[in-house]
C-alpha cells in the first residue's frame, strides 16, 4: 500500500495514488504522463520545491505527490 500525501490539510488517498502510479507506468515520458492526467482532470504543479497534484480547471490542490512519483 502506498503512503498518503498531504497539502493544506488535503490528503491524496491510496486509490488515487495507485491510479497516478499506473498512469505514470503506462506513459512513455513525463510529458505524456502529465497529458494523461490532464485528460482525467488533474495537473501536476511545482510549489515550494514539491510536486503537487491539482484538480483542473480551478487548480484546487489535492495533495503533495510522494517522492517516488516525481
Amino acid at each position: 500500500m502506498m503512503t498518503f500525501g498531504e497539502a493544506n490539510g488535503a490528503v491524496i488517498d491510496a486509490s488515487m495514488l495507485d491510479m497516478i502510479q499506473r498512469e505514470k507506468d503506462l506513459a512513455l515520458s513525463a510529458r505524456e504522463w502529465e497529458f494523461r492526467l490532464a485528460g482525467m482532470g488533474y495537473a501536476i504543479k511545482a510549489m515550494r520545491g514539491k510536486q503537487v497534484l491539482t484538480k483542473l480547471p480551478q487548480g484546487t490542490v489535492v495533495g503533495i505527490l510522494p517522492e517516488n512519483l516525481h
